[in-house]
This record gives structure tokens, sequence and C-alpha cells, in this order.
């Protein structure tokens, strides 16, 4: 590979860097051919972009870049496989359950809305994690309980109220 080459392969995944805040790294070393395609058929399924880069190169697009990656350039040993995705926690959740049937892939470390998670063991972890529109969709639905709470009372009371009034207006 051409110094020129290099070049263009660091500011293209420079901007990838940029553009996704959501980047996992992990080792798909060992999988063979018919395994290595079902996982990236089930990235392609589930949204996810997975390339495999050279570690030297991911390295110097991590500088480059205008995030902090924090302890993450340290990991680039071995093979890595970046998995770019829009949801959070959409590639822990393709790793745990590809490791249903293979002990790989196995997660380096991932960069998640500027928070860095450092080895294998944070794999359940951010599985959890909840999505941004997740957040929202429980933040408005914690917000509407009360004043439906409010509007069920007054319309209950209302024909509680309504009932009283017309009980007393018989009677006489």
């Amino acid at each position: 590979m051409t110094r020129e080459e290099k070049a263009t392969v660091i500011e293209d995944l420079t901007a990838q860097l940029a553009d996704n805040s959501n980047i996992y790294l992990a080792d798909i070393s060992g999988l063979d051919a018919l395994t290595t395609s079902n996982l990236r058929r089930a990235c392609f399924k589930a949204n996810i972009k997975l390339a495999v880069v050279k570690n030297t190169l991911l390295a110097k697009a991590m500088e480059a870049s205008d995030k902090e990656f924090g302890e993450l350039p340290e990991v680039l040993k071995g093979n890595t496989s970046l998995m770019f995705s829009e949801t959070g926690n959409a590639p822990a959740k393709l790793i745990k359950n590809f490791r249903k049937k293979s002990d790989k892939p196995l997660l380096k470390g991932a960069f998640i809305e500027e928070a860095v998670y450092i080895g294998d063991e944070n794999l359940d972890s951010l599985v959890t994690i909840k999505s941004k529109e997740e957040v929202i969709g429980d933040i408005i639905g914690l917000l509407q309980s009360p004043a439906k709470n409010v509007i069920s009372g007054l319309k209950s009371g209302g024909g509680k109220l309504a009932g009283i009034i017309k009980t007393l207006s018989e009677r006489e």
C-alpha cells in the first residue's frame, strides 16, 4: 500500500469516526469463511456497518479525529473489526446472539456517545444500554403519567358531581 493510499484510508476512517457516535471494536479472527459470512449478513440485517481495518491506520485516524477515544487505541492489537451503528446497543446484542453458536467475536472496546468501554467483560452492560429514542420515550411516558391521572380523576369526579346534583334536583 502506497503512502497516498494509506493517507486516503486514514481520511476515510477519520470521516467515519466523526460521522458515527457508536463505534465498536471486535476481534473476529479465527472465524471460518461461512461464519464470517453469516456475521456480515447479520450485521447487514441489523443495520450495522462492519469493516476490518489495519490497527495502525485506525490509530492514526483516531488521533486525527476530534473525538476523545481515551484508552481505546491501546486495544488495537491483533485483528480488529470496526462496527458502526445508529443504535448504541445493537452491535452488543448482535455479538451476544452470535456467541450462542461460536466463541467469537470478542469485544475489544466500544465508544458510545462519548463514553469509552474497554474489554469483553462490558458486553452485558452494553446490551442493556438504552438508545436515545428509548430514553426519550421513557421520559415522555413518565411526564404523561401524572397528567393522565389528573384527567381521569377530573372525569370521574365530574361524573359523581353531576350525579349528586341531579339526585338533589330530583328530590325537590
